[in-house]
Formats: C-alpha cells, sequence, structure tokens
C-alpha cells in the first residue's frame, strides 16, 4: 500500500470515531432532554393531581329537601373560597350507617363522614381503634363556645396513639321528646294539653285509653308507637331513656359497668315487662319490631300511631309548609316524671363529624371544617333546615329563632336542652358501650320477650352477659 493511501485510510477511520463520537453525544443530548422532558410532564401531572384533589364527603340526608340544599350552598361557598371541589354524596340514615360498616372492611372510604343516628355507637370505637384523625386544631381555636359537655362527647381515648383528644367536629344536638296528634284527641274531647298527665305510670295510660277511644270510633290507630326493632336506633335510644327513667345506673362516673348490682337487673327486668304488657294487651304495633330508622316517623305521619319518641324535630319539620299541621294539629311534648316522681333528666345527641386518619385530604378537610362550624355558617344552616337539629355552639343560641314561642316544636327542644336536666350517653364514659348499641342489646332483648316469648328474666340475664362478654372483649 502507498504512503498516499496509507494516510487516505488513517483519515477515514479517524472521521469515522468522529461520526461515532458525535452520534454518542447526539443520543446522549436526546436522552437528558427527553428524561428532562418527562421529569417536567411527571411534575406537572403530579402538580395538577395535588392540586385538583377531591374532598368526598357522606352525609346523612335531611329530612326536607331545604336540608340537603342548605349544605350543599355552604359547600358551593367553600369551595368558590378556598378553590377546592368537593364530592358530596348524601345517604339515608339506614343506608349511610351500612354502606360505612361496609367500607369499614374494603377501605373505599370518603375523607369525612357525618352520621346522626350511629355518632353515640361509631365515633368512640373508631376512635380507640385509631381510625379518626385528631381535629383538634379546628376545636381549639373556637373551644369557648362549646360547652364542657358537649366537647366531652368528641374527647375519646385512642388506644393506638396512647392518648386522649379531640377525634370528632359537634355540629349540633337534640334530645327525645313525644310528638302526638293534637287534632285526634279533640275528636274524643282529650281538647287540651294540660289535661295530659306528666305522671309516669298516668302519662302511659293516657294513651292506651286515647287508642280505645278511638277505635269506638272507627279510628284504627295504636296508642303507644315506640320503636321496638333490632335495626332502628331509635329503639335503644328510648329504651336507654326508659332506664334513666328507672335510675338505672349502667356504669358508674368512671366508666365501669354496674351491671352487677341487682337493683340494675330488676329495673330491666320491670322495663321489658313493661314493653310486653303494652304489647300484648294490643298498644304497641306488631310491625315496630320490623321498623328501621325513619319508620317511627311514618308510621306517626301516616297516622297509624297516636304518639311516638323521636330524638330530632325531623317529623315536625316535615311538616312547615303546612303551617295549620305544624302548629296546631301536630303536639310536641317533654317526657312524663320519673316513675320516682322526680324530674325526668334527658339523654342528650350531640351529632358530630368525623374525618378519617387515612384521609390523603387532610388539611383541605380540616379547611372545611373550620369553615363549616363558624357560627354564621353553621347557624344559618340549622335555621334553614327547620330546626330539626338545635345548635352546640353558645352564639347561636342568641338567635330569637330558637325561643320564638310561635313555633311550638323549636321553643320546646330549646327549653328542653337548654333549661332541663340533661346527661350524656354512656358511650362517652367508656367506648365499649358503643358496642352495647352497635349490636343494639336491647332491641334484640325486646325481640327475645316480645317474639320469642322468652321471660323478662331470662331476656335481661342473656343482655347483661353479652354486655359483660363486651366489655371483657375490649
Amino acid at each position: 500500500m502507498s504512503k498516499i493511501q496509507s494516510d487516505r485510510l488513517q483519515i477515514l477511520r479517524n472521521l469515522q470515531r468522529w461520526r461515532y463520537l458525535l452520534l454518542a453525544v447526539f443520543f446522549t443530548l436526546v436522552i437528558v432532554a427527553c428524561d428532562r422532558t418527562s421529569t417536567s410532564n411527571r411534575d406537572l401531572v403530579n402538580a395538577a393531581f395535588t392540586e385538583n384533589k377531591v374532598l368526598k364527603i357522606w352525609w346523612d340526608k335531611g329530612f326536607t329537601l331545604e336540608e340537603d340544599e342548605a349544605l350543599q350552598q355552604i359547600v358551593s361557598n367553600w369551595e368558590k373560597q378556598s378553590g377546592n371541589k368537593v364530592e358530596l354524596s348524601f345517604y339515608s340514615t339506614d343506608e349511610l350507617s351500612q354502606k360505612t360498616e361496609r367500607e369499614l372492611r374494603s377501605g373505599e372510604l370518603p375523607d369525612l363522614i357525618a352520621m346522626f343516628k350511629s355518632e353515640k355507637s361509631l365515633a368512640p370505637r373508631l376512635a380507640w381503634e385509631g381510625k379518626l384523625a385528631d381535629v383538634s386544631d379546628v376545636i381549639e381555636p373556637i373551644k369557648n363556645l362549646y360547652s364542657d359537655k358537649v366537647l366531652q362527647t368528641v374527647n375519646f381515648y385512642n388506644q393506638t396513639d396512647k392518648k386522649r383528644s379531640y377525634y370528632a367536629l359537634p355540629i349540633h344536638q337534640a334530645t327525645i321528646h313525644v310528638y302526638y296528634w293534637r287534632d285526634l284527641l279533640e275528636k274524643i274531647g282529650r281538647s287540651s294539653d294540660r289535661n295530659i298527665p306528666h305522671d309516669w305510670d298516668g302519662f302511659w295510660k293516657y294513651w292506651m285509653q286515647s287508642q280505645d277511644e278511638l277505635r269506638a270510633k272507627q279510628i284504627d290507630i295504636y296508642g303507644l308507637g315506640l320503636p321496638l326493632s333490632v335495626a332502628a336506633g331509635d329503639t335503644y335510644q328510648t329504651f336507654e331513656q326508659i332506664l334513666e327513667a328507672y335510675d338505672v345506673q349502667m356504669l358508674d362516673s368512671q366508666g365501669q359497668l354496674q351491671v352487677d348490682n341487682p337493683q340494675v337487673r330488676q329495673s330491666i327486668i320491670k322495663i321489658l315487662n313493661w314493653y310486653n304488657k303494652a304489647y300484648q294487651q294490643g298498644y304497641l304495633p306488631p310491625d315496630a319490631l320490623h321498623w328501621l330508622n325513619p319508620d317511627n316517623n311514618r308510621n306517626l305521619l301516616n297516622r297509624k300511631v297516636l304518639m311516638t319518641t323521636n330524638d330530632t324535630l325531623s317529623i315536625a319539620t316535615a311538616l312547615r309548609q303546612d303551617p295549620d299541621t305544624y302548629s296546631h294539629k301536630l303536639g310536641i311534648l317533654e317526657l312524663p316524671n320519673k316513675p320516682s316522681g322526680e324530674q325526668m333528666r334527658y339523654l342528650i345527641t350531640v351529632q358530630q363529624v368525623i374525618l378519617f386518619a387515612n384521609s390523603p385530604n387532610q388539611k383541605i378537610a380540616k379547611d372545611f371544617l373550620a369553615y363549616l362550624i363558624q357560627p354564621d355558617v353553621i347557624g344559618n344552616y340549622l335555621k334553614v333546615a327547620g330546626g330539626r337539629h338545635s345548635p352546640v355552639l353558645k352564639p347561636n343560641w342568641q338567635d330569637p329563632f330558637w325561643t320564638n314561642p310561635q313555633d311550638p316544636h323549636v321553643s320546646t327542644a330549646t327549653k328542653t336542652i337548654a333549661q332541663g336536666q340533661t346527661r350524656l350517653f354512656y358511650t362517652f364514659t367508656n367506648p365499649a358501650y358503643s358496642m352495647v348499641l352497635k349490636e343494639n342489646v336491647w332491641g334484640k332483648a325486646l325481640k327475645r320477650v316480645l317474639v320469642d316469648g322468652s321471660s323478662a328474666e331470662v331476656a335481661a340475664d342473656e343482655a347483661i352477659a353479652r354486655i359483660k362478654q363486651i366489655f371483657a372483649e375490649w
């Protein structure tokens, strides 16, 4: 090979090396650029995902359209103010309770739940299990606006974190009253509310006698519309109130069971026999054994029962658009005095919103709660809802809406809560009692007596044994 050819070959080899080098540099730059572009896109996607998180809320469906619309307006206002989005879902009381229990097992839960019928059995249990978020930072700025008793209803012990704190937000409250048809009583000459006895035995006999007299006039109705089913929370709420009437102390002030006290057992037996006697005599509707949570309302509104007990003003608010029925035909009463003759002490239900500990939207959820519980916001919501629930914030009680004597239902509820003797359910003394309510031990005891034909003694012993087992397992 000549020297010229050799030089040309070397030049070609050098050019080829430079070509490979340039290609390598080119591809390196492309990969880096692509990676940067990809990273940039991922950042944009992640940022968009972060900024567009949706707050999911499940809410106990109201008994009127206005109540649901009032909450929707609150949500809409908060969305505009915060720039966040909300997915709000309404469920009936029974649907919400069942759905929540199912999703607690599967994990497909929302961020927030407002479940008004089950707060006594759900919140204490979930807080104990470490499944609820601490919402002290929402409550502390307005803590002085709550009463100590209301705050006690959300001050739970977290067994997982070994601490006691606020694990729910109180938003309103209620207590049990008696609702009845005044116009039906007028048909049998019982035209004055003042004639309704205030003593325990006389009070209940009044409704039984009224049933007899109405049926004599061919009006088919039951005198006592008390819930009896295992499925309805109203059953255990009424039973717990009757336990209070008989001064039955299931727990002491330290949350310790007192069911081994013979007087407790005897009182439970007496109450079960009281129910059974009224049932066997035909004063309690047989289908009350199958009622769901709204059915005491429906049966009164459909005039199948003369009276019923209920722990909110939902019956009254369903009739607000009919002023004559609301103000005159439908009556509301406080409970009679205890069998001992002492004034009744009322069990207070404080409805709450809970935030789950595994919610990915803790910050915006708490921001929503802080907005919701502003006195003007929650106060307007309660009024638009027709006063179905009463306020928990002190400033809201100053609104004349709650004491207006022209509104017999709201003013009576206000008088009971603000001036009457009240106490909390035992679930706030010991969370183990939440399982007593969740299982509806009292509904099951009633079934044993009314359906299965067991004696009150056997049913009481079974209920006591189950309660002791629950506390032993807790």
